[in-house]
């Protein structure tokens, strides 16, 4: 039997995912400012982009689609949520307008795209960061080449201008959870996941993102099964992004970057929710992260 056409172009769009994701994951990131909400927003593109898919949406330029999409879900998110003045009071420092290799030790800082309007930060990730070519910016953007260098100039102007602020980061986690994530680490470490069972709430969510989801506590813990089979790693407890998280650092080089990292949200009733970024390690290097 023949295959439709809606199903080689899924098979494409499957085929092409482990390299794209990473791609819009960055892009989508520096859109929001955290790459916590970028990879949200980057499943709800994905899942518009398949569903066009399915309905025999023809696509000529899986790559230049897909970020159109991706775009576009970003500005629906910034209508739906009007949340341009707000984000506009949380800058950092910018980081360089040359595109270079993630650094080991500092990831570049996100927010400061935060100042820029959306059609001005779009274009300056996708130029300066992604290295795409002013006419490459335009077909992606639906957008001439005079105004993507015109929001090129002005979004690297106001740039320039976050630099000046430069928020401190704190440790904003009660006693409880600064206690929680450690004695989570330490079990974590410790191979005892029928302790780590226990902390478990009965209604808790798990996320292994870019793989599954499971709901309630008798799903949730054969979650850890894997774990147990594995010694390739080092659970610290931590901040990303303000957040309360598990870091995953590498057992043979603790002293690295964190190769990937685990969010926990925790109630009176203990672990409520997980959000395991083991399978989409493209989130950590633009992290901002910190050991407790």
């Amino acid at each position: 039997m023949k295959q439709s056409s809606e199903s080689y172009a899924l098979e494409a769009f499957t085929a092409a995912l482990p390299v794209l994701r990473g791609e819009l994951h960055r892009y989508l990131a520096r859109m929001t400012g955290s790459v916590i909400d970028g990879e949200d927003l980057l499943q709800d593109a994905l899942m518009s982009a398949a569903i066009a898919l399915q309905n025999g949406t023809e696509v000529d330029n899986l790559r230049a689609w897909l970020f159109r999409i991706a775009h576009n879900t970003a500005l629906n998110m910034f209508r739906a949520r009007k949340r341009e003045v707000a984000m506009k009071q949380h800058l950092i420092s910018l980081p360089p307008t040359e595109q270079a290799a993630p650094s080991d030790e500092l990831p570049e800082a996100l927010t400061p795209y935060l100042s820029l309007s959306p059609k001005q930060r779009s274009t300056v990730i996708l130029r300066d960061v992604l290295g795409y070519s002013a006419a490459e910016v335009a077909e992606l953007t639906d957008s001439s080449v005079s105004s993507v260098k015109s929001a090129l100039h002005r979004g690297r102007l106001e740039l320039a201008k976050a630099r000046e602020i430069t928020p401190k980061t704190t440790n904003t986690l009660t006693d409880r959870q600064s206690k929680l994530l450690r004695l989570y680490a330490d079990l974590f470490n410790a191979h005892d996941f029928d302790r780590i069972r226990d902390m478990l709430s009965a209604e808790v969510h798990l996320e292994l993102v870019s793989v599954e989801t499971r709901e309630g506590k008798e799903l949730v813990s054969g979650y850890y099964e894997n774990y147990a089979r594995r010694t390739d790693w080092h659970m610290v407890p931590g901040l990303l992004e303000g957040r309360p998280a598990i870091l995953a650092f590498d057992r043979n080089s603790p002293d690295t970057r964190p190769l990937y990292f685990i969010l926990l949200e925790v109630d009176q009733h203990g672990i409520m929710r997980m959000r395991d970024f083991r399978y989409a390690r493209y989130a950590m290097d633009d992290a901002e992260w910190s050991r407790l």
